[in-house]
């Protein structure tokens, strides 16, 4: 009498839970880096970050009447794109099953 139906007032968790994307550009939902979309994404980060902090730099220059921030600038937006990449792992070595591993020295399993 007091039976409840499977289907009533539930819905599949499937439905509810919302498509993610990994947080970083280039990388793709299987874990894999992406190719050709992941060294875009590190070119940008460098080329945007050189930009920025040159133009950081450029507008400090004036104010100041110096002439090297913008350099230091552009060095620093450098290393910040070359960071952000790294840790968003679009700069790690992935290699796949068919990839000779030599240049990465012996496997674990040869040691005795």
């Amino acid at each position: 009498m007091f039976s409840r139906k499977a289907g009533r007032g539930t819905t599949p968790k499937a439905a509810n839970t919302p498509k993610t994307t990994p947080g970083a550009p280039g990388v793709s939902a299987d874990g894999g880096d992406g190719g050709y979309n992941a060294g875009i994404a590190v070119f940008s980060y460098i080329v945007g970050g050189i930009v920025v902090w040159s133009l950081i730099g450029w507008g400090l220059d004036n104010l100041w009447g110096t002439r090297w921030i913008v350099l230091a600038g552009a060095l620093l937006g450098a290393a910040g794109g070359f960071y952000l990449s790294h840790m968003h792992g679009l700069t790690s070595s992935r290699t796949s099953a068919g990839e000779d591993n030599a240049a990465r020295g012996p496997s674990k399993d040869e040691e005795q």
